[in-house]
């Protein structure tokens, strides 16, 4: 087969228009097993999305936008579902910007020569494929845009803010996450971000500054926690909805137990759903429960649900409920993108212990 073989039929992004979920869901609260959760977890996060004062932050681990999810979390965004995103690299640079920038993810198989796929430069995710020289475009707009920016330390949200920017002068016909969170002020944060397309373009930038005697650019981890707690520190009610564990659910949590330390007295996470896949007993942070994490002050007990099962399938029809009820025609945007860009100490009175 040849490249062109390969790469013949792209994800497809599924919408909240597609899916029509208000019915089963109210079936399932009287059904048993992870049909009641995935029931009891929409209607949480329609009394989060009722809640006006509560900050919602979004965290996604797995490849999901590569999915097909993409244009789920594009049309939250639009409509006030989100107020912040944490998220993999992978996720927002990798699939996100590199759609962004034009470039496709395609349908394929686990059933093929992955040593054939080599050869020809395609790279698998499980069952979709993706073009290794666009990948390597989208490596190479990275160290564009780091090239770009005055030499110092940044936050990934900052970061990720430039990318927003890239996209709306290069790609703006192109739908895209970073691109809609930049419109609607809604910050990105990636604690790994060099684990994804984002850290290939800072070696590149790097090393060339180096080379150059040049100051870099380079990703101030951080300042990313204070920034991240600074919207803790900005809300009367938080809530996680997440999607995976990993990496984007622990800095997402621990950001209470960062609020204490900095001399606040906050609340914990108000609410909290996580979809997932993982399991508890292996002692990873990717299944352990919402209930573990009370123990940690990071989430309150009783407006808490884990959803144990993929997300494509579930994330969707939770979404969709709480969009066709409309739970979101009530919030005001937050657009902490512009709170945080504001110097540290604003905002954040109402905590002060």
């Amino acid at each position: 087969m040849k490249k062109q073989d390969y790469l013949a039929k792209p994800i497809q992004h599924i919408s909240l228009n597609d899916v029509q979920s208000v019915g089963m869901i109210e079936k399932m609260q009287h059904m048993a097993f992870q049909a009641r959760n995935l029931s009891r977890g929409a209607k949480l996060y329609e009394k989060m999305l009722n809640d006006t004062s509560c900050g919602i932050i979004l965290c996604l681990a797995g490849s999901l936008v590569s999915a097909g999810l993409k244009k789920v979390i594009i049309e939250m965004v639009q409509n006030n579902m989100i107020d912040a995103i944490v998220a993999t690299g992978a996720n927002i640079v990798d699939q996100d910007f590199f759609e962004g920038l034009g470039f496709l993810h395609y349908i394929g198989t686990p059933d093929v020569d992955d040593n054939e796929l080599r050869l020809l430069h395609i790279d698998r995710i499980y069952d979709t494929y993706i073009d290794e020289d666009d990948l390597r475009v989208c490596d190479e707009t990275m160290a564009k845009i780091a090239d770009s920016m005055t030499p110092g330390a940044y936050a990934s949200w900052e970061i990720i803010k430039q990318m927003g920017e890239y996209l709306e002068k290069n790609h703006s016909a192109n739908e895209s996450i970073v691109l809609t969170c930049y419109r609607k002020q809604v910050p990105i944060f990636c604690p790994a971000f060099s684990d994804s397309s984002a850290g290939f373009g800072f070696v590149d930038h790097q090393w060339r500054a180096a080379q150059e005697g040049r100051k870099p650019t380079s990703i101030d981890s951080g300042k990313d926690f204070l920034d991240l707690t600074r919207i803790k520190l900005m809300c009367d009610a938080t809530g996680l909805l997440m999607l995976g564990g990993g990496v984007p659910k622990n800095f997402a949590q621990d950001i209470v137990v960062a609020a204490e330390v900095l001399g606040f007295d906050v609340p914990m996470h108000k609410y909290a759903i996580q979809i997932t896949v993982a399991d508890e007993r292996d002692g990873g942070l990717s299944g352990s429960t919402l209930r573990e994490a009370n123990s940690w002050g990071k989430v309150e007990q009783g407006a808490e649900q884990m959803i144990y099962g993929e997300a494509t399938v579930m994330f969707p029809l939770l979404a969709g409920y709480a969009y066709h009820k409309k739970s979101y025609a009530k919030r005001s945007e937050f657009r902490f993108l512009e709170k945080l860009a504001q110097p540290i100490g604003n905002n954040i009175s109402k905590f002060q212990s």
